[in-house]
């Protein structure tokens, strides 16, 4: 299924024009597929829920984990109503989904007011030149968590 399936695709971007109509988010929906079925499906609840990171796809990506009771998407195709923004495409990337399919570019986002192009931009800056100040604080004694990671018997890789 290289080129995608429309139906699918077709499903997120009803999902994102239900969500507006209902007044619950942002227009946003995802749908993932795994062997040719809807797994899950997500749609923008960050007004909703007061959860910034409540994104179509990362709601989509938590719903399609917990009916596969697993943390890995391998296998697994995204279909979202627009082009993921950093955290969205990086939470994919995280779930190991195998595929994204996008309707609408981001800068269609822009257009309706969801720019994300300063993301990008602050992400290539060095960390000292960000908008948002991120400093490093007890690195030695942060490193005690990786310690007690990499003895565990207990850990599960991923």
């Amino acid at each position: 299924m290289a080129q995608g399936n429309p139906e699918f695709m077709m499903q997120a971007i009803q999902l994102a024009i239900e969500n507006v109509m209902s007044g619950r988010g942002g227009p946003f929906g995802a749908v993932i597929v795994k062997d040719g079925k809807v797994i899950a499906t997500g749609a923008n609840q960050v007004t909703a829920s007061h959860d910034p990171t409540a994104h179509a796809e990362v709601m989509a990506i938590r719903a399609a984990c917990k009916a596969l009771e697993t943390f890995s998407l391998e296998g697994c195709e995204l279909y979202t109503s627009c082009e993921p923004c950093p955290m969205c495409l990086a939470a994919s990337y995280w779930a190991r989904c195998s595929k994204i399919y996008y309707g609408c570019v981001a800068a269609d986002a822009a257009k309706a007011g969801f720019d994300d192009a300063f993301l990008y931009d602050e992400m290539k800056k060095p960390l000292g030149e960000r908008a948002l100040p991120i400093v490093n604080l007890m690195p030695a004694e942060a490193w005690a968590a990786f310690a007690a990671w990499i003895e565990s018997d207990k850990k599960v890789e991923y």
